[in-house]
């Protein structure tokens, strides 16, 4: 279990982002599974944090939302991601290629709006008018049925 595997996804992109800010401003390996530094917060304070990679949850962080706590909090994160460069490199990736098949997603489905318009619109085009107003009445009274209350009062 990685650090990053416990971590939420909003401490793990805050921690991004802290990460490429710069905001980690001493970090030194204690042995091959634990490293320890100071990372800046948002105000001018900054923070003593100690990560575990072997065991995430023994990690530490002198933060508000992380002081005696066993959570992974964006100062932790920078911190991993500070001595596993590659780790942030992957993660970045990740990113983007979520972002890429989002918008793909979007792109297909406003391309499956369309078409639905687009059918729609030449079914409307080639009723006559009497089929028009008579699939009109159909729609307005099914919405009005979906939308009616017994204490509503029908007014035409």
């Amino acid at each position: 279990m990685g650090l990053l595997s416990v971590a939420g996804a909003a401490s793990v992109w805050r921690g991004y982002e802290y990460y490429t800010q710069g905001k980690v401003l001493s970090c030194k390996q204690i042995n091959t599974d634990e490293y320890e530094g100071e990372v800046a917060g948002s105000g001018s304070s900054s923070y003593h944090v100690h990560i575990n990679v072997a065991h995430p949850r023994k990690s530490s962080c002198n933060c508000p939302h992380a002081d005696g706590r066993q959570i992974i909090c964006k100062h932790k994160v920078a911190l991993y991601f500070t001595s596993f460069p590659k780790e942030a490199d992957a993660y970045l990736a990740e990113v983007e290629a979520y972002e890429r098949e989002q918008e793909e997603y979007e792109r297909e489905q406003e391309k499956l709006r369309q078409e639905r318009y687009e059918a729609l619109k030449k079914y409307v085009m080639g009723l006559s008018k009497k089929e028009l107003q008579e699939q009109l009445l159909e729609a307005l009274l099914r919405s009005d049925l979906d939308d009616y209350d017994e204490d509503d009062d029908w007014d035409w």
